[in-house]
């Protein structure tokens, strides 16, 4: 048995007092968000009817290294905060192989997910400002259940946009955001000029993150007092979610551990961007080198077979553009069980350093996903949440790598919650009723058709 413990927890002193921002070590900065009318990068201003104003200082630096976290925000940190840093040594001893697994398990807390981490300071920010509430979507419903938390707290009103096909099979995850207080709406609706149009489009459409952005993004400018929150893609989300990184970091460095492999699932990058922040500076540096390993789901897979290119980042096409691996705003991913993972596109920080050679990515089908799922959960004891069962999915393929090779490397991996309000995806995969829908390439092409044209 190795000293290091089954569970790496650091003390209230441990943890972080600034975000990291990423973008400050990049040589290649992310492309500028532009506006949709004019291909112009965006300013403050016209950002300022639909963000908060602080995160939109946020989210358009690129030079600042550190952001000091308030301290209302840090004190909300440690309900949860920090979180334990765990060596998978039931899963290692079950599959037979020399690597050394760590997760960071980022499930402990009443939302159930690493998303409370960016809701509790936008909540905050939006209540300093004096706002009256926020508008936002959800997937599979974790963002949505975080700031509907976050929201309670400082008593903010909250108006939830949930993707129809999660709404539909997660009725416990929309009844904990009623709980908190807020109000959920299945998307696309007909309470919205945008939804309106979008089901008089695609009739019977089951829905997309982009669906329900454009939705809660009219809703918020439309309505005085309000302001958009996003739970993923933006800079702001990469930089709040950093305290997952540097836990980790900080975690591993006590015990002289330095990963071989860092592994994240892939929606829109708030997990991936938080877990490898650390490391990545590092890397970018040229202070160390890791494999970093993004990991998306076959039926929505914007890093290995999208388009970098300039997209809208929503369906409605009301959005900036952002500069991403994208499969097209128009693109609406089978009703599978991937949840939080069906955005069209990928954050643009994540995206240019993919595109510079700093990370690599695959993409997993969803039975496959589930079968790594209910491995890990029968012998680590915890139900992962379907989003970080990708992760695991491809943490177990390397370790079997290494049992292969006879190679003891440190794998580390995000496990970015629980997966207990999920239980009808694994009910339909335990029935057998579970496909791995792949778009086609002429899906796919259809789709890329309808990307702007940027100079």
């Amino acid at each position: 048995m190795s000293d290091i413990p089954y569970k790496i927890y650091l003390d209230e002193s441990e943890m972080p007092k600034a975000w990291y921002n990423l973008r400050a070590d990049m040589k290649n900065k992310p492309a500028p968000l532009l506006n949709p009318g004019t291909h112009q990068p965006m300013k403050a201003e016209e950002l300022a009817p639909v963000f908060c104003d602080e995160l939109i200082k946020q989210e358009l630096d690129n030079d600042t290294p550190y952001f000091e976290i308030p301290q209302e925000i840090r004190e909300f940190y440690k309900m949860y905060r920090p979180s334990p840093l765990v060596r998978a040594y039931c899963l290692e001893q079950k599959l037979g192989t020399p690597a050394h697994i760590y997760y960071k398990f980022e499930g402990n807390n009443t939302s159930g997910s690493h998303k409370l981490n960016s809701a509790i300071a936008q909540a905050y920010y939006a209540k300093k400002q004096g706002l009256k509430g926020v508008t936002t979507e959800t997937g599979a419903g974790q963002w949505g259940t975080a700031l509907s938390m976050a929201c309670s707290y400082f008593d903010l009103d909250c108006k939830v946009y949930m993707v129809k096909v999660s709404y539909e099979q997660k009725p416990f995850r929309r009844e904990v955001m009623r709980t908190y207080g807020a109000s959920v709406t299945p998307s696309p609706s007909m309470e919205t000029e945008v939804g309106k149009r979008i089901l008089a489009a695609h009739p019977g459409t089951t829905g997309s993150l982009g669906c329900a952005i454009s939705e809660a993004v009219e809703v918020a400018t439309s309505t005085p007092g309000y302001r958009y929150v996003l739970g993923s893609v933006l800079n702001q989300v990469l930089l709040h979610q950093s305290v997952i990184g540097l836990e980790t970091k900080t975690a591993l460095d006590k015990y002289g551990v330095k990963p071989d492999v860092i592994i994240g699932c892939a929606g829109g990058g708030s997990n991936l961007g938080g877990l490898i922040a650390p490391f990545m500076g590092q890397k970018l540096r040229g202070e160390a080198d890791y494999r970093i390993v993004a990991v998306e789901p076959a039926s929505c897979p914007s890093f290995t077979r999208g388009k970098f290119a300039y997209d809208f980042c929503d369906t409605g096409m009301v959005c900036p553009l952002a500069k991403m691996y994208t499969l097209g705003s128009n693109f609406i991913p089978a009703p599978n069980h991937a949840g939080g993972l069906r955005y069209h596109g990928m954050s643009s920080i994540l995206s240019q350093l993919y595109h510079d050679g700093y990370m690599e990515a695959t993409s997993v089908p969803q039975t496959k996903v589930f079968e790594a799922a209910e491995q890990f959960a029968r012998v680590e004891g915890i139900l992962p949440a379907p989003e970080s069962a990708h992760a695991i999915r491809v943490a177990i393929d390397e370790a079997l790598k290494c049992k292969e090779t006879g190679e003891a490397k440190n794998i580390v991996f995000g496990l970015t919650g629980t997966g207990y309000f999920d239980m009808v995806a694994y009910e339909k995969f335990h029935d057998g009723l579970m496909d791995d829908y792949i778009p086609t390439d002429a899906e796919l092409e259809a789709s890329f058709a309808t990307l702007p044209k940027v100079d």
